[in-house]
């Protein structure tokens, strides 16, 4: 079977070509900025929502997705080269009878997973330079310097991680590439956690490098503009069978909307493994939910260091902006599976990422249903080797609590 050997499998010569032809296209780009974003066909309510928003600069001051679709100036990166056998979702399993463990899983972090220093043992490999390169083109900061010095509070702040995060998962990629070749050829699947799901789409080539780093830039500074606007942020909430989590929510919520809290939420925003949830929402209801959690049997909770309520309607600005850029971006059918946080089912085709992707930005993230949905088999069955591929080994931690036989195949692969 023909299946790409990297994600990023370009030579050096292409790739100093794609700075230069960059390099040209950024005075084109200038001249359709305020145009990039918004469509045409927006209705009247729409742009009187959007008019005198912060997010409208935001849209404004984004690269622009209409230049870079021109043929003849073509700069995005395809992943894989060209005369690939690009083969439809599900054909492997449908074609190919082969022994699981002969196959592998790629899993991708999502934010919460950076720290300053990153990056730095995958510089032996010469494309990671190259990739660093190509992003700091794109992002007009040096992304390589942040994620190897810091300062610490830059790197954690949303606008920065998201980006660093996903070019570190990337890199990461061609450690895997050279100890372990067959893993990236026999890939059947992929999935992200959070923004990995972007990370995830490029790796299976649903999406070019430079035009997803473009959609996690504004993804990031969108979501750091609706939590500066929308105090609020995140809680880890460790239960028991016996424990009311949707309870302890909806009294939160009642307690900020008493407390006169324009916009309460409260509700579960992820599905981290059994008797583990994150919840979040405004900050009164948040304050509540630390102070009485013991009340609803709640065995421990945890602040998490995040600067917004994500994966809430809190998000749904942040979510409108993302969306109007992906519209403008071009989307290819996923060559291997990839899972979506929205449900945890596979996306089927081009279509399908378009309109479910930015419904993960105020959805909970069902992580747990995900990994069920992937490593579903029956009891005397082979599992494939997984691959964690990024800063942090947190989703191999989370693996084990959901399924310990599949955890015993997974193997991290730090940036």
């Amino acid at each position: 079977m023909n299946f790409p050997r990297s994600l990023l499998k370009l030579s050096s010569e292409i790739m100093l070509k794609k700075y230069r032809i960059y390099k040209h296209c950024q005075s084109i780009r200038q001249l359709s900025l305020s145009n990039a974003i918004l469509c045409k066909s927006q209705s009247d309510d729409s742009k009187e929502t959007l008019q005198d928003s912060p997010l409208k600069k935001l849209l404004e001051d984004s690269a622009s997705f209409q230049d870079i679709t021109n043929k003849e100036q073509q700069w995005v990166t395809l992943p894989y080269p060209e005369g690939t056998n690009v083969r439809k979702q599900g054909e492997f399993e449908k074609k190919n009878k082969k022994d699981p463990r002969d196959t592998s899983i790629i899993l991708f972090p999502g934010q919460g997973s950076q720290y300053v220093g990153m990056a730095k043992n995958l510089l032996k490999f010469p494309m990671v330079k190259d990739l660093f390169e190509l992003a700091n083109y794109i992002l007009r900061y040096d992304l390589l310097k942040l994620c190897l010095h810091g300062p610490k509070e830059q790197l954690d702040s949303t606008k920065y991680a998201q980006s660093a995060i996903m070019v570190c998962s990337l890199a990461a990629i061609e450690q895997l590439k050279e100890e372990r070749p067959n893993a990236i050829a026999n890939c059947v699947g992929t999935a992200g956690f959070s923004l990995g799901e972007i990370t995830a789409l490029v790796f299976a080539g649903a999406l070019g490098f430079e035009r997803a780093l473009q959609l996690v830039r504004i993804r990031g500074e969108a979501m750091q503009l609706a939590s500066e606007a929308y105090k609020g942020g995140m809680l880890t909430v460790l239960y028991q069978p016996d424990s009311k989590v949707n309870y302890a929510c909806l009294k939160a919520k009642e307690w900020a909307v008493d407390k006169g809290d324009p916009l309460p939420e409260c509700k579960v925003a992820t599905y981290v493994y059994p008797h583990c949830k994150v919840i979040a929402g405004s900050e009164s209801a948040l304050e509540f939910f630390e102070k009485n959690y013991q009340q609803f049997n709640i065995r421990k909770i945890i602040r998490l260091p995040v600067s917004g309520p994500f994966h809430t309607e809190l998000m749904r600005p942040a979510m409108e902006t993302f969306r109007k850029a992906l519209h403008k971006s071009e989307i290819l059918d996923p060559v291997i599976s990839v899972y979506s946080n929205v449900d945890g089912k596979k996306y089927r085709n081009a279509e399908h990422i378009r309109r479910q992707l930015p419904k993960h930005m105020i959805k909970p993230v069902k992580w747990e249903q995900l990994m069920h949905t992937v490593f579903e088999r029956d009891s005397d069955s082979h599992y494939p080797r997984v691959f964690e591929v990024g800063p942090g080994t947190s989703l191999r931690a989370i693996l084990k609590q959901v399924n310990a036989k599949a955890w015993s195949e997974c193997y991290s692969i730090p940036a």
